[in-house]
């Protein structure tokens, strides 16, 4: 409610007294919402004024389901002016203490300030992170000096370990929830009385300026936006006002307009309705469906409608193109013009060959060339000939010839295709062209019509009228030469066989030559025998027979070397055809292979004998094994099975892919598997690293150990304030420390601490210090917040307590006087009964009075420390208050 102060009025002039509003409930009946609700316990229960009945049941109160995180929140209706945020949690209507099950519900709850409903786009006004069951209060109220519209409850279980007392899960348990402060924007103070700067929203207590209203910035919002922003706290960008010009400060309009493609204000809309460019002035080519083009280039982003093409569709299509994409080809149109770019048909009609509106169909009904008006001429088969040339596909009928098919043969051919050749028809002329017949006889060694039958009856040329002669066979010579076609009889030669053979030869058609006879003599012309005996290598009648048993030269007397396969040698020289037997050389094959060779020819290298000695001249076997990284009897096989080194003895290292290594020095070719390092591939990963050539680093492994040298994973876990299996993430959640089991302390604003010693990087929130903000505040002067790091109270301490954190309490001084703030002594010594520098020692045993200064009666067994009265009795034969009188009671004492 408001309440009004009416102020003095100077004169009875008519002023006007001006009211002032005391902090308001503003949440009052307000519009709410919870992520999640039990039955009919809405939101709104909880700033409906009523919290009378605080059970869960009582239909006073939200409540939600089972969850492990609960947000609520309130709108106020819009941005206000807030001092403080009353929550009253529910209690079950028992006893608020660390044994009622609600309190494990409220711990670590969190409340947020914000102008919208999402929690992270404004405050943290407060995080519980002290509290305990027996400690947190019920209801609360937090002091929250922020302007916003929507107050925000949050509360979550997402992040365990939790500390102990905190519940498994979260309830939305608000019996009421009130937020106070000013109703009126603009103003501030206790009553909200006074008046913020211009331009500025400040604080409901009004010492500094929250936000500035839209296009101000600064402490106290003088500074209008600049760099291109504009609006709220500036944090809006500005458009893409033209020449790069800054837009207006509050509104964000371009006072010049706008870069190309844009349009608008502030020039935030692209172009639209097919148009693009500066101003939006340029209309759209043909784009593809219809889109829009790129408001800046006009740019088509998916092609173009048939027959167009460019970026921007506005070409129509060329180079014998059209249709979509202008990916279809024109057909031949006449003189090769550019065919409709959309359509395909062309102007000026076709060209040879080719009819319709697009020129693609070929000319037919035995017609071709242009306009398809010339005929066909007598192609085999009747078939259409080609639509352009006219040409016949598949040739002529019978007696034709042409590529048309319109000539008659000629050249002395007839027939089908002329194919058929005429007979030798008398004087080379041409027979009849379909027929083959000659008109006027035939030539030598023929007859018949066409002159196509040879003389036969062992009769030859013109007529037929001349006898062969002593052919082979009995067979007909030539019928136009009279040469024997099979040769002549044994001893005969010529082409007509009336020669006798010479020239060294003899027998059927003079073929057979003269063995080698002696002095080069002919041999007999029938049957070869030699007159006067053989030449080297040769035997027999005919000095045909040559020379065998692995024998040659003269007389056949000579034996042959190792030749290949066993068989014979040159008969005259002695040398090998075919090369030698495995492990010989030479002509006559009658050396071993030397020079590291074997086998057949020497052509086989020896392996990689051990010392380069030679090896076996046929096998290829090395006498004494073989170099590094070979093995086999020929020391030909190279190291296999991941081994290596002098008989393949050493083992392969773990190189990358499983392959072999370098068969002679070990050396992986492509490297290691993840993990291994060095040329062999036999050293695991060292230095902190691990995985492929060990080029990962470590995390932050506990003692600085070397992690798995294949995973990278830490086998004794992480440094403080790392976690991960290969502790190489920093701890979260406002958590720090080994394995993040610690919990940040009371940072300023909210902020997490530092993950490693849990320091707070922008010091403490009020009533907290330390290093890690852990340690709450003593009793300061007037209330203020203690030092942020050692605790100390700037301006000294309450009554009562003392010490650099005013957390020590003041002993038993004199007339119940103050201690010394710093060090807790009593400026006028200590009480009765008590003694000490900060008089908090009670007195020792015969002590008693002011600061413990006097001594009780000698006889006393015992005094009172405040008194000196002997309560505990006297020494035997005393008695009184302080036994300071002799009694007469006699003590017998018995043996």
């Amino acid at each position: 409610m408001y309440a009004v102060v009416l102020l003095v009025c100077c004169s009875w002039v008519a002023l006007l007294c001006p009211s002032v509003q005391a902090y308001e409930n503003l949440a009052l009946k307000k519009s709410a919402w919870q992520s999640s609700t039990w039955r009919s316990y809405t939101a709104e229960r909880a700033v409906d004024g009523r919290y009378t009945d605080l059970w869960w049941n009582g239909g006073q109160c939200a409540g939600s389901v089972e969850r492990k995180t609960a947000e609520w929140w309130v709108d106020l209706g819009g941005v206000k002016y807030i001092h403080h945020v009353f929550i009253q949690y529910a209690t079950g209507n028992w006893v608020w203490d660390e044994n009622n099950d609600y309190t494990g519900y409220f711990l670590g709850f969190s409340v947020y300030i914000s102008n919208t409903t999402n929690k992270e786009d404004g405050v943290l006004c407060f995080r519980d992170t002290s509290y305990t069951r027996a400690t947190i209060p019920n209801p609360v109220n937090i002091t929250c000096p922020y302007h916003g519209r929507y107050v925000i409850y949050y509360n979550n279980r997402t992040h365990p370990p939790y500390p102990e007392g905190y519940s498994k899960y979260v309830y939305i348990e608000l019996c009421e929830v009130e937020v106070y402060g000013c109703p009126t924007p603009g103003r501030y103070g206790e009553n909200c009385s006074l008046l913020c700067p211009e331009n500025c929203h400040c604080d409901v207590i009004g010492k500094t300026c929250v936000e500035c209203v839209p296009g101000y910035k600064g402490h106290l919002c003088y500074e209008e936006c600049a760099g291109h922003t504009y609006g709220l706290e500036c944090k809006q960008s500005c458009g893409n006002c033209s020449g790069g010009v800054e837009c207006d400060h509050v509104t964000g309009s371009c006072p010049k307009g706008c870069d190309a493609g844009l349009y608008g204000d502030k020039c935030d809309f692209e172009c639209g309705g097919h148009t693009y460019g500066l101003g939006c002035n340029q209309s759209c080519g043909n784009c593809s469906g219809g889109v829009q083009c790129d408001h800046v280039t006009g740019i088509c982003p998916n092609g173009c409608v048939a027959g167009m093409s460019g970026d921007k569709c506005d070409l129509e299509c060329g180079g014998h193109t059209y249709g979509l994409e202008c990916k279809q080809s024109c057909g031949n149109c006449s003189g090769g013009v550019q065919c409709d770019h959309v359509t395909g048909s062309c102007p000026k009609g076709c060209d040879a060959g080719l009819y319709g509106d697009k020129c693609d169909l070929e000319c037919d009904g035995h017609t071709y060339g242009l306009g398809c008006n010339q005929s066909c001429g007598n192609c085999s088969g009747g078939v259409q000939c080609d639509h352009v040339t006219g040409i016949c596909p598949n040739g002529c009928v019978a007696g034709m010839s042409g590529d048309k098919c319109d000539l008659e043969c000629g050249g002395h051919t007839y027939g089908l295709e002329c194919k058929q050749s005429c007979g030798n028809c008398s004087g080379g002329v041409q027979c009849d062209h379909v027929t083959g017949i000659c008109p006027k006889g035939c030539d030598a060694g023929l007859y018949g019509d066409k002159c196509d039958l040879e003389c036969d009856g062992h009769t030859y040329g013109l007529g037929c009228n001349q006898s062969c002669g002593n052919c082979s066979g009995g067979v007909q010579c030539d019928h136009v030469t009279g040469i024997c076609p099979n040769g002549c009889v044994a001893g005969m030669s010529g082409d007509k066989c009336d020669l006798e053979c010479g020239g060294h030869t003899y027998g059927l058609e003079c073929k057979q030559s003269c063995g080698n006879c002696s002095g080069g003599v002919q041999c007999d012309h029938v049957t070869g025998s030699c007159p006067k005996g053989c030449d080297a290598g040769l035997y027999g009648d005919k000095c045909d027979l040559e020379c065998g048993g692995h024998t040659y030269g003269l007389g056949c007397k000579q034996s042959c070397g190792n030749c290949s396969g066993g068989v014979q040698c040159d008969l005259v020289t002695g040398i090998c055809p075919n090369g030698c037997v495995a492990g010989m050389s030479g002509e006559k094959c009658d050396l071993e292979c030397a020079g590291r060779t074997y086998g057949v020819e020497c052509k086989q290298s020896c392996g990689n004998c051990s010392g380069g000695v030679q090896c076996d001249h046929v096998t290829g076997n090395c006498p004494n094994g073989c170099d590094a990284g070979m093995y086999g009897d020929r020391c030909d096989l190279e190291c296999g099975g991941h081994t290596y080194g002098l008989g393949c003895k050493q083992s392969c290292g773990n190189c990358s892919g499983g392959v072999q290594c370098d068969l002679v020095t070990g050396i992986c070719p492509n490297g290691c598997v993840a993990g291994m390092s060095g040329e062999k591939c036999d050293l695991e990963c060292a230095g902190r690293t691990y995985g492929v050539e060990c080029k990962q680093s470590c995390g932050n492994c506990s003692g600085g150990v070397q992690c798995d040298h294949v995973t990278g994973n830490c086998p004794n876990g992480c440094d403080a304030g790392m976690y991960g299996d290969r502790c190489d993430l920093a701890c979260d959640s406002y958590t720090y420390g080994v394995e993040c089991k610690e919990v940040c302390g009371n940072c300023s604003n909210g902020i997490p601490c530092h993950h490693v010693d849990g320091s707070c990087p922008s010091g403490c929130d009020a009533g907290a210090y330390g290093a890690t903000c852990k340690q709450s505040c003593g009793n300061c002067s007037t209330g203020e917040p203690c030092h942020h790091v050692d605790g100390s109270c700037p301006s000294g301490c309450v009554a009562g307590a003392y010490g650099v954190t005013c957390k020590e309490s003041c002993g038993n001084c004199s007339n119940g006087d103050t201690c010394n703030d710093v060090d807790g002594s009593c400026p006028y010594g200590c009480d009765v009964g008590v003694y000490g520098k900060t008089c908090d020692k009670a007195c020792q045993s015969g002590r008693y009075g002011l600061s413990c200064a006097k001594d009780c009666g000698q006889n006393c067994q015992g005094c009172n420390r405040f008194n000196g009265v002997c309560e505990f009795g006297c020494h035997p034969g005393w008695t009184g208050t302080f036994c300071e009188k002799k009694s007469n009671y006699v003590f017998r004492y018995f043996l």
